[in-house]
């Protein structure tokens, strides 16, 4: 095979295995991490897609790709563009937007944008038995590609298997994945049924397909470039096998210890020589934690010293741009060409530098105008309303410094490496007791010690409050109490806690708060949600807030917000609750586009399109009474 592509890097033998297999082999490649696995992915759309062969090319409708995350889709389609050469029009999804897309094609009276994550994957899993795909403009698939299959768990692993089951004898895939890096057995709630969940895709490839399953290999590493940053990297092979927790135990252990070499620590987070050195970063840095509870204490403490950086987000609570309200709302025509398009987008302010033409293209695809290279306004508000706004037009991610949990972290990439000095096994079987899984563990610290190009640290964990959860549910809110059970003294902020039934300030000036929102509030920016009277605003819910920015109210708590609050504050059954003057230590996280009905946009000045902007916070939120800087406890 000669390779044409002058700036990409060469393939290895390992490589082009898996790049030259035919379109209808069944391909199963084991990839440690660093092996150059979205390369090679890249390399074999190509292949795919007839840069070799023309007279076996397969259409880019006929190739369907799927990825766990936003960022994943966006890197490897960020790598097509400039590595691939035939591959530019295959489209990389996450399976919920792939899902959706199903959905609408069985049932497009469906309102699947109200629909929850999991619904919809157990939807789509139905459909798809039924025939979905071979219902009027659908493409059943001729090739599957998927990368990161070691997590592929409950629903989502039923829907590929329901997906390559009905289309076996006419469909060509190629997985890739790495059990050692298999870190999202937590989703599964009962221990044993995560333990038969762990591996069991790969079983079933090779149960499914004896005789014609090409496994594949990648084993060199191209990410780490320094000794300290592979240090982890040979444990990979003897995570790929484990099940039993005592050796689990035993290499937990072994990397820790690698991990905590005292030439690789920085003390604390809050110690002046460690932030000097995040302020002076010129290069991507992570700072990884076990779970959501460290990454917001350490991301508060780094707002509290003026560290700016981003609190990665889980995919279910993705925003819309706020350029998209922006774009809505700047223009009374029903269709934009792209010319138009490109004005209206160059006059909004945004921390980053827009690609139009990907931006034009993405939406083109979603709200495709009857005249002749047009943008279907009505369409495209459709779409952000239906849950159906691309993945492919979301926020770009720019900040230098990331806050993630290890499990969040995972298939990416950064210079710098912070990890949170990891508990030790007591301390996990004290903490966790009968629930603690330490394969899962030992998987997961491989995973953080695993994302560095560079450089890789450890720190001491912060002191974090007791965080508990409402009712004592497992989906419970999150709040900050005490020692003692009754205590309240904060509630954790969630996507959703602002007010999206109505514009900000409609009952005042709702154009001025749009134009307020757009030209002061920044993400990372102080908040505060301030109670405008005692009184509740249903049996089961708080008072009403209003969100503060700089002493301007630009939004107010969501009915969600004040029921969940009420649910806090209600210890017992016969406990009176109580409630905040103001919650603080709230922060801006984004500014998204939201729906709502277009007589509540029209009734505020806001248009007839049904659209704006909102501010979405992130954050612990403490409880204080107003004028008085001490904590409010119960």
């Amino acid at each position: 095979m000669t390779d044409v592509y002058l700036d990409s890097p060469l393939l290895t033998d390992e490589q082009r295995a898996v790049v030259e297999q035919p379109w209808d082999a069944r391909v199963l490649v084991t990839a440690g991490a660093g092996a150059g696995k979205t390369h090679t992915l890249v390399r074999r759309l190509d292949v795919l897609c007839g840069h070799e062969d023309p007279e076996e090319a397969l259409e880019a409708a006929e190739i369907l790709v799927l990825t766990f995350s936003r960022a994943a889709a966006r890197e490897l389609r960020e790598r097509i563009s400039r590595h691939g050469e035939r591959a530019q029009r295959v489209r990389a999804r996450t399976f919920d937007a792939w899902a959706y897309e199903v959905l609408r094609q069985a049932h497009p009276d469906g309102e699947w944008g109200a629909v929850g994550f999991d619904e919809r994957i157990a939807a789509a899993t139905r459909a798809i038995e039924k025939g979905a795909l071979e219902i009027g403009d659908a493409v059943p698939p001729a090739h599957v590609v998927i990368d990161e299959v070691q997590d592929l768990l409950g629903g989502r692993r039923e829907l590929v298997e329901t997906l390559l089951d009905r289309y076996q004898g006419s469909c060509g895939f190629t997985v890739v994945g790495d059990a050692a890096q298999s870190v999202y057995g937590f989703q599964i709630a009962d221990p044993a049924e995560r333990v038969d969940e762990t591996g069991r895709f790969f079983d079933w490839l090779r149960f499914s397909y004896p005789d014609d399953l090409v496994e594949l290999r990648l084993t060199t590493n191209f990410r780490a470039t320094t000794a300290e940053a592979r240090i982890a990297l040979a444990h990979g092979p003897r995570l790929q096998q484990l099940t039993d927790p005592d050796e689990a135990g035993s290499l937990y252990d072994e990397l820790r210890d690698l991990l905590l070499e005292p030439a690789n620590g920085m003390g604390d987070l809050t110690d002046e020589f460690t932030l000097d050195g995040l302020r002076d970063l010129s290069d991507t840095c992570a700072i990884l934690t076990r779970d959501n509870n460290e990454a917001l204490v350490v991301s508060g403490l780094l707002h509290a010293h003026g560290i700016e950086h981003r609190l990665r987000r889980p995919l279910e609570e993705r925003p819309v741009p706020y350029w998209v309200a922006e774009l809505l709302r700047r223009t009374e025509a029903t269709g934009l060409t792209e010319d138009r398009f490109r004005s209206l987008l160059a006059e909004i302010p945004l921390p980053y530098e827009p690609n139009a033409a990907v931006l034009w293209t993405t939406l083109r695809r979603i709200a495709r105008g009857s005249g002749r290279s047009l943008l279907d306004l009505n369409r495209l508000r459709r779409a952000v309303a239906d849950g159906r706004f691309p993945d492919e037009a979301a926020d770009p991610e720019t900040a230098r410094i990331v806050v993630s949990t290890v499990h969040r972290a995972k298939g990416l990439e950064f210079d710098r490496v912070i990890v949170l000095s990891p508990p030790t096994v007591a301390n996990l079987h004290k903490r966790y007791k009968d629930e603690l899984d330490l394969p899962a563990e030992a998987r997961a610290l491989y995973v953080a010690m695993t994302r560095a190009r560079h450089d890789l640290y450890h720190v001491n964990p912060p002191e974090l409050p007791h965080f508990r959860r409402a009712g004592h549910r497992r989906d419970g809110r999150r709040y900050v109490g005490s020692w003692r059970s009754y205590d309240r003294c904060g509630i954790v902020a969630e996507a959703g806690d602002v007010c999206r039934d109505n514009p900000p300030g409609h009952e005042t000036d709702a154009a001025a708060t749009q134009t307020y929102l757009l030209g002061e509030v920044r993400s990372g920016q102080e908040v505060v949600l301030r109670r405008r009277h005692p009184v509740p605003m249903g049996e089961t819910q708080s008072p009403p807030y209003a969100l503060m920015h700089d002493g301007r109210e630009i939004g107010e708590a969501s009915q969600r917000f004040r029921e969940e609050l009420f649910q806090v504050q209600k210890v017992n059954r016969t406990w009176e609750p109580w409630w905040p003057d103001e919650i603080h230590d709230l922060r801006i996280d984004t500014l998204e586009t939201v729906t709502g009905s277009t007589a509540a946009g029209a009734n505020a000045g806001l248009g007839d399109r049904g659209v704006w902007i909102v501010p979405r916070i992130t954050g612990i939120g403490r409880f204080r009474r107003a004028g008085n800087y001490e904590e409010q406890g119960a």
